[in-house]
């Protein structure tokens, strides 16, 4: 089996509920079993277009399903709670992203992993770093602790 790290947030609805309901939905996805999840953190919006708060938590599955299909996965999960996709970083009320998959390198237009934008993002790494502080990055070559200490160094 192979083990994926998966973002999780939510900014619209109750938000909480949402982020909780969405890691029972991951639990029960085929060939797919969670073992590790992370507190909620609530974070301030990025992007400049959403407005709202979010609920963000990251959950480390092992799984039979390859990466693209579990992105696919985790698309009709966003798309159950709602998720529309008219704006970009716009106020949601599921996201769930594929952040690492082993230590797979993916660049194509269903998948690419590691996620391009996670080494930048406190709301991802810090949830991450609570379950899973030692994964190394497979691009950069650090841990996900090293990534969170250089986030203060911007």
């Amino acid at each position: 089996m192979a083990k994926a790290a998966i973002g999780i947030g939510s900014s619209l609805g109750d938000r909480e509920e949402t982020v909780r309901a969405a890691f029972a939905e991951l639990d029960e996805l085929p060939g797919t079993r969670m073992i590790a999840r992370s507190t909620l953190l609530d974070t301030a919006p990025e992007g400049g277009v959403a407005t709202r708060r979010f609920i963000n938590a990251c959950a480390v599955v092992e799984t039979n399903l390859p990466p693209r299909a579990l992105v696919a996965a985790l698309l009709v999960i966003e798309s159950r709670f709602g998720r529309q996709r008219h704006c970009r970083w716009a106020d949601r009320t599921l996201d769930l992203d594929l952040l690492l998959y082993d230590d797979q390198v993916l660049t194509d237009v269903a998948c690419t992993v590691p996620h391009p934008r996670m080494h930048q993002r406190g709301f991802v790494l810090l949830p991450l770093a609570e379950i899973a502080p030692d994964w190394l990055h497979p691009r950069l070559g650090r841990t996900i602790r090293e990534l969170v200490a250089g986030l203060g160094h911007r």
